[in-house]
């Protein structure tokens, strides 16, 4: 089974992306070219790319962690799927209701998450902590986006 996760794992974080994002399609398509936005906002079409980039990097960062072992896979385990369900929310309550300030509250809930989570892989697997770092990046920048929007559009 451990080496399943290499799999599993990375296609179990790309699904709930990708269902995040069916659920959000039409405020996405409809709500969101619509919004004023800050001038670093990147085009819509590397988006989708870094999203798939990171939910792989999830995987496989969890992937490790499982493959080692050890006494604090369980908690790592928890927190990877945490972060997973705050990440689903967020597009949910971004895209999906246009909750703008909702969506940066969760987003920085998130973010402790996803800092939680690369503490807990870090005591399993470095490699997989860092291979975290761009996404904790990433929604470092998402959060500077998403409280630009809702500065913005109040």
């Amino acid at each position: 089974m451990k080496k399943w996760g290499f799999l599993v794992f990375p296609i179990l974080a790309l699904a709930v992306g990708a269902l995040a994002g069916f659920l959000s399609r039409p405020g996405l398509e409809t709500v969101y070219p619509l919004l004023e936005k800050s001038p670093l906002t990147p085009p819509g079409a590397v988006f989708p790319v870094v999203w798939s980039v990171l939910y792989i990097l999830m995987g496989i960062g969890l992937a490790l962690v499982v493959a080692k072992g050890g006494e604090n896979v369980p908690q790592a385990v928890i927190l990877w799927g945490l972060q997973l369900a705050l990440n689903f929310c967020w597009s949910l309550l971004f895209f999906g209701g246009g909750y703008y300030f909702a969506a940066l509250l969760c987003l920085v809930i998130l973010w402790l998450a996803i800092l939680a989570m690369i503490a807990a892989f870090a005591a399993v697997s470095r490699p997989a902590a860092w291979l975290q770092i761009p996404y904790l990046l990433w929604v470092t920048f998402a959060g500077y986006l998403n409280g630009a929007v809702w500065l913005l559009n109040r």
